[in-house]
């Protein structure tokens, strides 16, 4: 049933009885749509990519990563990290055949990089989504060299491992896109919709470097299925579900958040302030992290990477939220980036922009002087002190 469903069982019981009593009680095809979809090969690595990938696959927190990945660069395997960018430069791009030789003789990969060799797949990648020289600061993506394979075989298993997602990664980008047949049926029951949606994979493109085995093909009754056809019913059940809360974030997915940290912001001249720096640096977001961590404002675990808030953590939050809450918001970090670029502009001078800067520091300190906040803090933590230890 298309709507979120039934808050009571009574009610679907109620709803199948009805339907049950629709003549004819069977099922009309009411729409029936077949199209190819494509799934393009995704942007390269950057660091905070890399990290999120680590974090869910690996379960390494980001500064072990990036300790992972600083070293895998030391050795000369892959470019420099601590980057934002995730697309090539039109410089590298020209040259990037040198970097796919290098990885002919590497592990199970190397034939992938033997056939876009070959077939020279990797010709015109500078005009692709995959190089853009505007989308690049200081660092193009992290790729692998296609040097100092030797060494490989004296890291460790989680060396490896990183290192074959970056290759894995970086390979697929001058493979073709995969394909799906995608069927999207709408079946009426009297005036009722019920929906069905089938999705297989007919060529697997560059997942084939993944090693994916979910191919397989559509059902003949399937393929039969037009507008306008009747369909037997075998049966309606209900089935009993529940509401989840949004997954909470892990190591990873935080760090993402942090770079991306303007798609929590509404207004779009401060959102275009913050773009593509976002909170932190590629070089200091694991950092600040793992300072949480170390001062306890939040919990790890280890296994999961999942993060939880410490109570202190809470109560710390809360009293920023009480005292100067827009500390908490990103569009402060944007509001100051934006008044950096009116300076760098030559739109105000700098000396206004501290003018305004100190002002705020000044009334938000003064105003947290001027007020006493026991009250409602002792009451907050009475609330939240029971979900910890």
């Amino acid at each position: 049933y298309k709507d979120i469903g039934f808050i009571h069982k009574e009610e679907g019981e109620e709803f199948i009885r009805e339907q049950k009593e629709t003549k004819p009680f069977d099922a009309i095809v009411n729409k029936c749509t077949r199209k190819k979809e494509k799934k393009h090969p995704p942007l390269l690595y950057n660091l905070a990519e890399l990290q999120n990938d680590c974090s869910k696959y690996l379960k390494i927190s980001p500064s072990q990563s990036l300790n992972f990945v600083q070293e895998l660069y030391e050795k000369k395997l892959v470019t420099y990290p601590r980057t934002d960018a995730r697309v090539l430069s039109t410089a590298v791009a020209k040259e990037i055949h040198k970097n796919i030789k290098g990885l002919v003789s590497y592990d199970k990969y190397g034939k992938f990089a033997g056939e876009l060799i070959d077939k020279d797949l990797y010709k015109n990648i500078e005009k692709t989504k995959y190089t853009n020289d505007k989308l690049i600061t200081d660092h193009y993506a992290i790729i692998p060299t296609g040097q100092g394979l030797g060494a490989l075989s004296s890291l460790s298993e989680t060396h490896r491992k990183i290192y074959a997602m970056i290759v894995k990664r970086f390979l697929s980008i001058f493979y073709p896109p995969a394909i799906y047949d995608k069927m999207q049926v709408d079946i009426m029951i009297g005036q009722e919709h019920y929906f069905y949606n089938n999705k297989n994979l007919v060529d697997y493109g560059y997942l084939v470097i993944e090693d994916k085995k979910e191919k397989k093909e559509t059902s003949q009754a399937l393929q039969q299925i037009r507008k306008n056809s009747r369909l037997d019913i075998i049966s309606l059940d209900l089935k009993e579900g529940e509401t989840t809360p949004a997954k909470r974030y892990n190591s990873g997915s935080i760090i993402l958040a942090m770079e991306n940290a303007g798609n929590f912001i509404e207004d779009e001249d401060l959102r275009a302030s913050i773009k593509g720096s976002g909170i932190g640096t590629s070089a200091t977001r694991a950092e600040i992290l793992k300072k949480l961590f170390t001062i306890k404002y939040l919990s790890l675990n280890n296994k999961t990477q999942i993060i939880s808030p410490t109570l202190i953590g809470e109560m710390i939050y809360n009293i920023v939220y009480l005292s100067i809450p827009s500390l908490l918001n990103p569009e402060l970090t944007a509001s100051w980036e934006k008044g950096l670029n009116l300076v760098a502009n030559g739109e105000i001078t700098d000396d206004e922009y501290m003018v305004k800067l100190e002002s705020f520091v000044r009334d938000k300190t003064v105003n947290v002087w001027k007020n006493n906040y026991s009250a409602p803090l002792l009451k907050s933590f009475k609330e939240v002190e029971r979900y910890y230890k």
